[in-house]
């Protein structure tokens, strides 16, 4: 018997073209889902003339994910309630960064520096929109990349204005990791520091998520008045300085304002 051995990256590449061949086969799988009526197994397979093996096993899998959802008695699957909420996700982030680009586009050139777009997403901000400074020493985007609230000045501009009880789920699950030795790490200190920020409208990240950077955040709102995204202006600890950060919040604070206002929100 002779046994064939295959060369580790031939295997891995191979197991990289059958990941993404899945990948390509659940797409297509869902984009099938074209009535409430649900489907099968054997429906899908020959609708899309895949194995039979193939669709039972991506079926069950986006069953677990919760993305599908299955009747056992009749074996037929239908869309489940995650695939809403990333849809739902999706769009809330089109419409925000549609609606915001204009205002985010005019802070970055009042200001020359750069501007983040964050929305919260399940406990933490997701970077959406990015318009960086034209200085040589700058921050730079960080589109689609998330970070904790505890220690962001966008991440504390929307915790701060959260109900008490999502306030102590979010640190509870979340934890308070150190990332600088400004990082607020107990409770008590964070929970002071977000009783300041409500009452001032702005939040400051004093290099406390990243050495050398500074940013000041303000909230967003939507048409209900309810805290969902934010927006910071950051740049390097030489240029965000004590002096200039009332300035600058006060103007981050307004373009913030403004977005929310366009979104619905009306204030006092």
């Amino acid at each position: 018997m002779v046994t064939k051995i295959i060369p580790e990256r031939l295997y891995a590449e191979s197991h990289e073209k059958a990941s993404v061949k899945s990948v390509w086969r659940a797409i297509r799988m869902l984009e099938s889902f074209d009535s409430d009526q649900g489907t099968t197994v054997t429906e899908l397979s020959k609708k899309l003339n895949f194995p039979k093996s193939s669709v039972h096993e991506i079926l069950t899998t986006l069953v677990q994910e919760g993305i599908l959802d299955k009747d056992g008695d009749r074996n037929r699957y239908y869309l489940g309630a995650k695939l809403f909420e990333l849809g739902n996700r999706a769009r809330t982030s089109l419409e925000i960064r549609k609606v915001a680009a204009h205002f985010l586009k005019t802070l970055n050139g009042q200001l020359d520096e750069t501007v983040h777009l964050t929305i919260l997403d399940n406990g933490e901000v997701l970077y959406i929109e990015c318009f960086e400074s034209t200085k040589r020493l700058r921050t730079y985007s960080v589109i689609g990349i998330r970070a904790p609230l505890h220690c962001t000045a966008v991440g504390k501009a929307i915790l701060a204005f959260l109900p008490e009880d999502d306030i102590e789920r979010i640190i509870r699950s979340k934890g308070l990791e150190k990332f600088t030795e400004n990082t607020i790490i107990e409770k008590g200190p964070l929970l002071e520091d977000l009783k300041k920020i409500a009452q001032l409208g702005y939040a400051v990240d004093n290099m406390e998520h990243e050495e050398g950077v500074k940013c000041v955040g303000a909230p967003i709102r939507n048409h209900r008045g309810a805290v969902f995204a934010s927006i910071s202006v950051s740049g390097p600890s030489q240029r965000i300085t004590p002096d200039r950060i009332p300035e600058i919040a006060k103007v981050v604070a307004s373009t913030a304002n403004e977005i929310s206002r366009r979104l619905g929100y009306r204030f006092d």
